[in-house]
């Protein structure tokens, strides 16, 4: 354990800084899980608008630095191209 003060205070802000990125991780895993179930279901629609869901929470995650932005137009990009190989 830390002895100085700031030490402790970095601590105590990365753990807060690494919960929150965990949290937006997940909500963002949640929302690509949804547009991979409506693909298998065959609901273009469905899959659509959980599209559109997915590709808002990777923008946001990426706007407070949890993904790189390679890896947030990566991930929206493979999505897309999922809903639209639908026939």
């Amino acid at each position: 354990m830390a002895n100085i003060k700031s030490a402790k205070k970095r601590i105590l802000v990365n753990e807060k800084k690494a919960a929150r990125n965990q949290m937006i991780k997940s909500a963002v895993k949640t929302e690509i899980k949804k547009v991979r179930t409506a693909i298998e279901a065959g609901n273009k629609e469905e899959a659509a608008k959980a599209l559109l869901a997915a590709t808002s929470a990777i923008d946001k995650a990426e706007s407070k630095g949890v993904f790189k932005k390679n890896t947030a137009s990566r991930k929206v990009s493979r999505l897309a191209q999922a809903v639209n190989k639908m026939a």
